[in-house]
């Protein structure tokens, strides 16, 4: 059975290679509150030819689609994605967990992240991870307690609400300071732990 994005097998060329935007521009139109009228009037373009745009009849330019992007207040791109994957949701127990000597890493993103790791790093008072490095820049975001970052020379002192960047590429060591545990929301692109 064809969807409605692949005309079918018998279908005119014309027909075959002409972009199904008309299931779009319709959600926009009615999502603005918007007629064919209105729409019309604000991208110059005919009621009419609006009409079989959105019953995917004509096959609008892109000098058109600009036209009813700007009426609309959208992206001309929008009226090309039909088919949206769904988000992906990692619900908080489901996380993958490590157990580690000084707390624990858990996986915020699930390991389901294509380009960046999401980890929360729990560790008790006194803790240090001990000298690493890897690929790619690393974000720290201090969530509860004390962290201690350090990176040749610069040795600098973290608490709540702190956020660190740095080239993870150039060794590094952090440990927990003062007498709270520490939990740190840290992000980095990187091959999969």
């Amino acid at each position: 059975m064809p969807s409605e994005t692949n005309p079918p097998e018998g279908a005119p060329e014309a027909d075959r290679r002409r972009l199904p935007v008309g299931r779009q521009i319709r959600r926009w139109r009615m999502e603005r509150g918007l007629t064919l009228a209105r729409v019309a009037e604000r991208s110059g373009l005919n009621v009419g030819y609006l009409s079989q745009v959105e019953n995917d009849k004509a096959s609008p330019s892109l000098g058109c689609l600009a036209s009813l992007g700007a009426a609309l207040d959208v992206p001309p791109a929008w009226f090309l994605m039909d088919d949206v994957p769904p988000p992906t949701v990692v619900r908080a127990a489901e996380r993958p967990v490590t157990a580690t000597p000084s707390g624990r890493v858990e996986h915020v993103d699930g390991k389901a992240s294509r380009d960046i790791s999401i980890l929360e790093v729990v560790a008790r008072p006194g803790m240090r991870v001990g000298l690493h490095a890897h690929p790619g820049d690393e974000h720290h975001l201090v969530l509860r307690g004390r962290f201690r970052a350090t990176q040749g020379p610069h040795v600098i002192d973290l608490g709540p609400g702190d956020y660190l960047r740095w080239d993870g590429a150039t060794a590094h060591d952090g440990e927990v300071i003062g007498d709270e545990p520490l939990s740190v929301l840290i992000m980095r692109i990187s091959p999969r732990d």
